[in-house]
């Protein structure tokens, strides 16, 4: 089996990642895509973020109705800070038989080279990836890359930042949200100091 892993904090998670996730389902050569909820992204600050469990319940939540895609908790298990390269190790020994590959945007592949172990990364999984706007200069390093696939996927520029900005300023966001997320939210008043 060919899974796609979508790796983010996913704080939280909201169409457009659904969107993109769908598409990568449908459209790239994948069995299945997997929601990987990140604990803590080195490059992000631990303090915004919402419980783990908090936001692997909101993709549990956004991913129910489609039978493609997954919720992951593989990261709450491994080591903090954690990179992808350890979580690609154990998921290939966990599942030896599965074939994975990552999921990320443009933005992110321009700074892959960056990323602890990417030449280990290539050299044994494929990457596709989505467009995004950017004024950034292209970085074409890796754009011929034999295993780097360019998806002619929808440009989603919805951010989980601005969702959360909006909540707090007390605006609705609700159509950015897929509607269990939203009353999740909602609920437990999330995002609004």
């Amino acid at each position: 089996m060919k899974i796609g892993l979508y790796f983010g904090t996913f704080n939280p998670i909201h169409v457009g990642h659904l969107i993109i996730a769908n598409h990568m389902a449908e459209h790239a050569d994948l069995d299945q895509v997997w929601m990987v909820v990140t604990p803590h992204n080195p490059l992000k600050k631990k303090s915004t973020l919402l419980d783990d469990y908090h936001r692997l319940q909101m993709v549990h939540l956004a991913s129910e109705d489609f039978p493609k895609i997954k919720p992951s908790d593989i990261e709450f298990k491994l080591s903090q800070p954690n990179y992808t390269v350890n979580t690609l190790v154990h998921l290939q020994e966990k599942y030896p038989n599965y074939e994975f590959s990552l999921i990320m945007g443009e933005d992110n592949l321009r700074s892959l080279h960056k990323w602890k172990n990417y030449e280990a990364i290539l050299a044994h999984h494929e990457i596709y990836v989505y467009p995004r706007i950017s004024t950034e200069a292209e970085n074409a390093t890796f754009k011929n890359h034999p295993k780097i696939h360019m998806i002619d996927a929808p440009v989603v520029e919805i951010s989980s930042t601005f969702i959360r900005d909006n909540i707090k300023k007390g605006k609705n966001v609700q159509p950015l949200l897929p509607t269990k997320v939203w009353e999740y939210i909602d609920h437990n008043n999330f995002y609004k100091k």
